[in-house]
């Protein structure tokens, strides 16, 4: 009796690929000389303790949707597609508290009929919708998933206040992701995802919401605006981003030598830092743009990312490892590796005129 032949090899699993990226931000620029004109604050004082030297603020008038529309249409164009099945906006600023986002964008898109909806998960909410969209292609739901980051943080931090006005920036970034192999370039790996609800008033805008509209009493001006509590908010965020990053190295059973490139939400210079020097990465591994854009939520990832293709800093193949931390509180990892996108010209702009 003859031998039965061996089985065939198994197909390499279905798996999210990064095909398209690109970045916006508004036109509004913003130095450090241009807030110690109306805080009590000056362009040494931010730089060291933050590394930021400018950011960008919407214009009066100019939404969310409308940096994340400009972002995901570069996204579109990047990727060489017209259509998604799907589209998630992560966005700690949507344009209205009821209805979300997304379906909005997807609109303006030319994308009626997509599944659409928002992800809430303050700065880790990249990530986060990075590993939703991922399980929609990968459970079958989607073929091409549009995932955009937009903040437009201007709209919640008081002005007046120099803790944080110094810190954040607007701005929008967006990839597009298509179905795939496993073992393919740019497909999306490993994730880590965690949360701790008792953190929730460390980074908080304390009024808007059910909890406050359904309590009696006034309400103070500072509910209204964005709060964040710096120190706690700092340690916090070193010891997730590094648990985190960890945590997926392991899962995909990788040592952090084989990290060719560390992308972390882009919160301050000294975070970041500490935190590639907490896993041993060397820092010219370690990709910031911070300085230029400052903290823009769920935008940084993707606006990092598509500063640094533009700089040509990501080679195909090489392996990515993205790391965030937000208010909830939220953190959140993932491994990738870069893909040779079909277009090398991803806008990482400025009101629509690319960034020098």
């Amino acid at each position: 009796m003859s031998a039965a032949p061996p089985p065939p090899p198994a197909s390499p699993a279905r798996a999210a690929v990064l095909c398209g990226l690109a970045g916006w931000l508004p036109p509004i620029l913003v130095t450090n000389e241009d807030l110690s004109r109306r805080l009590d604050t000056s362009d040494t004082w931010i730089r060291t303790r933050t590394g930021i030297g400018r950011r960008h603020f919407a214009e009066p008038g100019q939404a969310t949707s409308d940096l994340a529309v400009e972002a995901g249409r570069r996204a579109l164009r990047s990727a060489g597609v017209g259509e998604v099945d799907a589209v998630v906006v992560a966005t700690t600023t949507p344009d209205r508290l009821c209805p979300a986002t997304a379906p909005l964008v997807a609109g303006r898109l030319g994308l009626t009929g997509a599944a659409a909806f928002d992800i809430s998960a303050v700065c880790t909410g990249f990530v986060y919708g990075l590993a939703s969209a991922a399980g929609l292609i990968t459970a079958g739901v989607a073929e091409r998933v549009l995932l955009i980051g937009a903040d437009t943080y201007s709209t919640i931090v008081d002005p007046r206040d120099r803790t944080n006005a110094i810190i954040f920036g607007d701005g929008a970034g967006a990839v597009v992701l298509r179905a795939g192999r496993a073992d393919e370039q740019g497909a999306v790996g490993h994730f880590d995802l965690g949360s701790d609800g008792a953190g929730e008033e460390l980074i908080m805008v304390a009024a808007g919401g059910s909890r406050q509209r359904s309590t009696p009493g006034p309400v103070s001006p500072q509910e209204r605006y964005f709060s964040m509590c710096g120190k706690q908010v700092y340690r916090h965020a070193v010891t997730r981003m590094t648990a985190s990053a960890r945590a997926t190295l392991t899962l995909a059973d990788r040592k952090v030598d084989e990290i060719d490139h560390f992308v972390p939400h882009q919160a301050n210079l000294r975070i970041l830092r500490t935190v590639a020097d907490e896993l041993g990465l060397p820092p010219e591994r370690l990709v910031t743009n911070v300085e230029s854009v400052g903290n823009t939520g769920a935008a940084s990832i993707p606006l990092a990312l598509a500063d640094a293709a533009t700089r040509t800093t990501l080679q195909p193949g090489e392996r990515v490892l993205i790391t965030a931390f937000g208010g909830g509180l939220t953190w959140g990892s993932c491994l990738l590796t870069w893909p040779a996108l079909s277009r090398t010209d991803h806008p990482y702009t400025i009101g629509g005129t690319q960034q020098s």
